[in-house]
């Protein structure tokens, strides 16, 4: 997108306040939804939640086509559609709501370091994952995708090493915090909720990954904080 059409998206996200009934489209649940979509998808809802943006989550078989961009999820709000989660912060910024307007620069730098590395990481895990899961897919067809994201050359065990070295960075990062930025939660919080919590509580055919994740206490403790904070009903 060029300068002049973000200043254009920017300026009309700005124009209209954030509606009651924006809606996130997502894949349906049960065997449709892909774990990286899922987890993609937890992520800009917890975003949305720390933000106190209200977000009708509306599930459909076609979820993938109805968005411009063909990734998912997507929010309609209004007359405008924007997918993905770090488009999305941005027009929610535009619209003056921010999670990361407190950081001063070298902090918000560090952060988009760790965003990179919860995509390239847990992401591409994911990925692999959920193609290695599937019973229809070829070795080769397997390969081909993996070489086309540049991990054509790995294997399972070495997958698993990626992502227990990803969560020892986030680990170390957190350290006792609340949050990876001490007492508020940023854009950074809510991708790596997004990918972990999936990754804990999706039943695949081995529980190798989750049980990496399991290995720091403290990755767990931030998983239930921010499920109980944003996610469970307090009016009951």
């Amino acid at each position: 997108m060029s300068l002049a059409a973000e200043a254009f998206v920017s300026q009309m996200a700005a124009a209209e306040p954030w509606p009651e009934n924006a809606t996130l489209y997502q894949p349906l649940k049960e065997d449709q939804i892909l774990l990286s979509d899922c987890a993609s998808s937890l992520a800009v809802q917890a975003y949305l939640r720390m933000c106190s943006l209200p977000v009708q989550v509306a599930c459909r078989a076609n979820a993938e086509y109805m968005s411009p961009s063909g990734k998912v999820p997507f929010v309609q709000v209004g007359n405008q559609v924007v997918s993905e989660l770090g488009p999305i912060v941005q027009f929610t910024k535009a619209k003056g709501h921010s999670l990361s307007d407190g950081l001063d620069d070298v902090q918000r730098a560090e952060m988009k370091a760790y965003m990179e590395l919860v995509n390239n990481m847990l992401l591409t895990a994911e990925l692999y994952i959920q193609w290695c899961d599937d019973a229809t897919a070829a070795e080769w067809e397997v390969r081909r995708k993996m070489n086309a994201i540049g991990w054509g050359g790995k294997n399972l065990e070495q997958v698993y090493e990626d992502v227990s070295q990803c969560c020892q960075a986030l680990s170390q990062r957190l350290g006792t915090q609340p949050f990876f930025f001490n007492k508020q939660p940023t854009e950074l919080d809510a991708l790596v909720f997004g990918h972990l919590f999936t990754i804990l509580t999706t039943r695949l055919t081995s529980t190798e990954l989750a049980e990496r994740i399991k290995s720091y206490s403290n990755l767990l403790s931030f998983c239930r904080r921010i499920e109980q904070t944003y996610f469970e009903d307090k009016s009951s």
